[in-house]
């Protein structure tokens, strides 16, 4: 944190509370300092170590790649892309390969804490995405991972020791869930990584 925040940050929380004791008494000071007190604790609670994820690969042990799937890759097309992006179409093919899918669970269904479907929904697409992989002359195991794809990634990456990581969504995604998640690999990820966007123009 750069030193001029935590003085500005300490201000903002300060400045309510005394101002509310002077205007409104103590117990407009004392609400206010509780509200400040619950946003501080909210405001933690939702904040994620971003530390580097994932750990560099021993020498000389076989090429591990993580392909993530936002979207189901099926067209033989689509799976050419996806071979090349990982690398899997040249000198350097060998490899052991995780296919992974983060279950995409909705408002409702976390609410009702119901992610069977969104769980089948990963399973579904990761059948079809192996299944076209193995046409393809590529073989792959299978997990589905965690809704928040950058946190599915950190939980597979501490028991999978990925060189390469290839994330894969459609351009349709809009959401733009593709994209920050992209941009958080990019900078915290350990191992090479790519973003593959089928579908684009």
């Amino acid at each position: 944190m750069a030193p001029w925040k935590l003085p500005l940050i300490v201000a903002a929380i300060a400045v309510p509370i005394v101002a509310a004791f002077l205007i409104g008494g103590p117990g407009v000071g004392f609400v206010a300092g509780a509200l400040a007190a619950v946003t501080i604790l909210v405001v933690a609670a939702r904040q994620r170590p971003r530390g580097p994820i994932g750990a560099p690969g021993a020498p000389g042990s076989p090429r591990h790649v993580l392909i993530v799937v936002g979207c189901q890759v099926e067209e033989p097309g689509s799976i050419r892309a996806v071979v090349r992006a990982a690398g899997l179409d040249g000198e350097e093919a060998e490899a052991d390969v995780l296919v992974l899918a983060p279950a995409s669970i909705g408002f409702l269904d976390r609410w009702a804490s119901d992610v069977g479907g969104a769980r089948q929904a990963a399973q579904e697409r990761l059948v079809v995405t192996v299944a076209a992989l193995a046409k393809a002359g590529i073989e792959a195991r299978a997990r589905v991972g965690d809704e928040d794809v950058v946190q599915a990634v950190e939980d597979q990456l501490q028991g999978y020791p990925a060189d390469e990581v290839v994330l894969v969504t459609a351009a349709d995604d809009e959401s733009g869930r593709g994209e920050a998640a992209a941009a958080e690999l990019g900078e915290r990820l350990r191992a090479e990584f790519r973003h593959l966007v089928l579908g684009g123009p």
